[in-house]
């Protein structure tokens, strides 16, 4: 109130322009021609009496509609569910726009609307702030920490990595524990990854991972060629990270340590004896992960994927994609083991091994 009151009395007893006024005070020239329409509006005058407190010269100003500082004075929207909404294929600011206005005639305009839309955005953590549409991708890693399985046997200690899988739009999240990073162990966990999302994503996005990607290019990566095969079997497409480029797979960054935060962290202090066991105490952690309401959202992983990334994922095919190793390969056709003569043979008669 003390900067109203100089504004006021630059105004009435010195006769100062607004520019002039906003200069001396610190505020936008449009602050203090609001100021002085308020005062107008309230019918107040300069001197002011001396019973009119700084309460009740706020009172003044703010009486007759005037909206309180804080607070819209046009109806907002829900911007949880604009940001859910953008996430459909095709849906955009425009077209929620357009709807907002058909029910309040008298809202924002477009642009005021967006600023309010990017502000409301802006308070999100970064990897929230990305729009993935529903069904587009689903992003695959394997995560930094391992988890421990004893042979109740011999007492053996082997350490199990974690493949972690997350739909972009949905931000639903498949773990398993397998035994290496290796290319079986990485087909594996991505057949079971699919069966458990009940679909096919557009694209896969995994790290560069070796057993993946032989080679990485942005433009033109070189796939390992089962995992080209894995991808041609369900019918979708292979877009690896770009290397040093972490917000290619933010959202599996952010699903890992979604993973060992909230399953690995629990487990610390649990034995156990198969790698089968310690898989099923994490798929019951992760029954509670995707129901649990995220904080920012108010809507759990599994509401969003039924609502969005599950009606949009394509149909898994009659069976799933099968390893074959060149040694399995070899049996079949042999009835022997494998070795470097069949090898051979083989690369001869196919060109390839």
């Amino acid at each position: 109130m003390r900067r109203v009151r100089e504004i006021l009395r630059l105004k009435y007893e010195v006769g100062a322009t607004d520019r002039a006024i906003a200069r001396s005070v610190g505020v936008a020239r449009s602050t203090a021609r609001l100021c002085l329409d308020r005062a107008a509006a309230a019918g107040l005058t300069w001197p002011l009496p001396a019973t009119v407190t700084d309460g009740a010269l706020e009172a003044l100003l703010f009486a007759g509609g005037w909206a309180q500082v804080g607070l819209r004075r046009k109806a907002e929207p829900d911007w949880v569910a604009v940001h859910r909404e953008l996430r459909r294929p095709g849906v955009t600011l425009m077209l929620l726009w357009d709807e907002y206005t058909r029910e309040q005639p008298g809202g924002y305009g477009y642009s005021r609307w967006c600023d309010l839309y990017r502000g409301w955005e802006g308070r999100l953590s970064p990897t929230m702030r990305q729009v993935h549409l529903a069904g587009e991708r689903l992003f695959v890693d394997f995560a930094g920490q391992t988890a421990e399985v004893i042979d109740p046997a011999t007492g053996e200690v082997r350490t199990a990595q974690v493949f972690v899988a997350v739909l972009g739009a949905s931000s639903y999240t498949y773990a398993e524990a397998v035994w290496t990073q290796t290319l079986p162990d990485w087909v594996g966990a991505h057949v079971r990854a699919l069966k458990f999302i009940c679909g096919v994503p557009r694209q896969i996005v995994p790290d560069n991972l070796r057993s993946g990607v032989l080679r990485a290019n942005w433009y033109e990566p070189g796939l390992n060629p089962t995992y080209r095969d894995l991808a041609a079997h369900y019918g979708t497409a292979i877009l690896p990270a770009r290397i040093r480029r972490p917000r290619d797979k933010a959202k599996v960054e952010a699903g890992v340590l979604v993973v060992e935060r909230w399953i690995l962290a629990r487990l610390r202090h649990q034995r156990f004896g198969s790698l089968a066991a310690l898989n099923v105490a994490i798929a019951a952690l992760l029954v509670d992960l995707n129901g649990r309401p995220m904080r920012r959202l108010g809507v759990s992983r599994r509401q969003l994927f039924e609502e969005l990334d599950r009606p949009a994922l394509a149909h898994l095919p009659a069976e799933p994609f099968v390893y074959q190793s060149l040694s399995s390969i070899a049996r079949a056709i042999t009835g022997t083991r494998w070795n470097g003569w069949l090898f051979f043979g083989l690369k001869n008669r196919r060109g390839t091994a």
